[in-house]
């Protein structure tokens, strides 16, 4: 069976450029990482390309996901990238580094314990809310409520995973932040139903 460590997994198929990973996180065969910081917990599956993203923990990210496709300059007279890849085509001695510059500031962000489907795309810029889930398949062109589940091409608002309360409870918890020793002290109250578990730990309630 395989374990999981703080040291981050990496399959040996994978390709990461300018990323940092988190404890206990997964990187999954056949990945490739550019820009991108994965939060504790976080893991991809097969056949993952993201780029430019902010990624935070217990992200849920299944086979075939792109998250922060890069960006043409739909402005100029053409979509190529020899004008920003000069070097490469032997048309300038450097490459258009303020084009390159403006594409890594898109950058995606994923909130904590969310679950990406199978082959869903995520577009450059956009927020992805936490505990949101995003149906396989789904092009998600704007950001995403959190716990909001939404599907489709574009993404569209299916429904909420759980009633308002219930979503304002688990925001002021914040249970990712918890320490490894927490989470399996309290192991056994993430099996309950939310509403109950935000009875057991919301603030808010406590006091």
């Amino acid at each position: 069976m395989k374990r999981l460590s703080k040291e981050p997994s990496v399959h040996q198929s994978a390709v990461l450029e300018d990323s940092t990973l988190g404890a206990w996180t997964e990187i999954g065969p056949f990945n490739e990482l550019e820009c991108v910081q994965l939060g504790d917990y976080s893991y991809t599956g097969p056949w993952c390309i993201i780029q430019n993203a902010q990624i935070e923990r217990f992200v849920n990210i299944a086979a075939a996901v792109r998250i922060g496709p890069t960006m043409h300059p739909m402005d100029r007279p053409t979509l190529h990238h020899f004008t920003y890849r000069r070097m490469m085509y032997g048309l300038d001695e450097q490459d258009d580094e303020e084009f390159f510059s403006w594409r890594r500031a898109q950058t995606a962000r994923i909130g904590n314990d969310t679950w990406i489907g199978h082959g869903a795309i995520i577009m450059p810029g956009v927020s992805v809310g936490d505990g949101a889930v995003v149906g396989s398949g789904a092009v998600v062109t704007r950001d995403v409520p959190p716990y909001m589940v939404v599907v489709g091409v574009p993404a569209r608002q299916l429904h909420p995973r759980f009633p308002a309360p219930v979503v304002e409870g688990l925001t002021r918890i914040a249970w990712w932040n918890w320490s490894h020793d927490l989470l399996r002290q309290r192991l056994k109250d993430f099996l309950l139903p939310a509403g109950r578990f935000v009875e057991l730990y919301d603030p808010e309630r406590a006091s």
